[in-house]
């Protein structure tokens, strides 16, 4: 079954970023005891990451780049936040390098890296860690089946079987 919108499909990649330079750097890579499965066509992987494996099938092996634009879109140095350091009175102040979860006024969850912390404020970025980055995936599809009425209802995928959680 080649995949297509409304199939789960399960996945193992290796993620590179490519430095100006052009060497790779590693980021992150999935196992076949733990795949990436989604729910492709709605929304939840990059658009340009889907457009990538559209029509594949299981077995093949694909590996493409994506420029910062088609990923996580380019560095804004405008994108710096001071939290008033009373924010963090019961965690404690984050050291620098540290990643907070944050949520913004309509819900939206995100992530933030904290780059300066004095007693007054946490300057973080809150820029997407790989914002600015050309991303290298290499890719091996595993399985792709249609989702089930569940799935499509939930908007997301239940597994590589569609009973996770059940």
């Amino acid at each position: 079954m080649a995949i297509e919108n409304n199939n789960v499909v399960t996945l193992n990649y290796t993620l590179h970023t490519i430095e100006d330079n052009g060497e790779k750097t590693f980021v992150e890579q999935t196992t076949t005891e733990n795949p990436l499965t989604f729910l492709y066509g709605v929304g939840m992987m990059l658009p340009k990451f889907e457009e990538n494996i559209g029509g594949l099938l299981v077995g093949d092996k694909t590996s493409f780049q994506l420029a910062a634009v088609d990923a996580y879109g380019e560095r804004d140095d405008r994108a710096i936040a001071q939290l008033p350091a009373d924010m963090f009175q019961e965690s404690g102040l984050p050291p620098v390098g540290e990643i907070l979860p944050l949520q913004d006024n309509q819900g939206n969850q995100f992530r933030a890296v904290v780059m300066e912390v004095t007693p007054e404020a946490v300057v973080a970025d809150l820029n997407h860690p790989m914002a600015g980055k050309t991303l290298n995936f290499d890719i091996e599809i595993l399985a792709v089946r249609p989702a089930t009425d569940e799935e499509l209802a939930h908007g997301h995928s239940h597994g590589e079987d569609g009973t996770e959680g059940h």
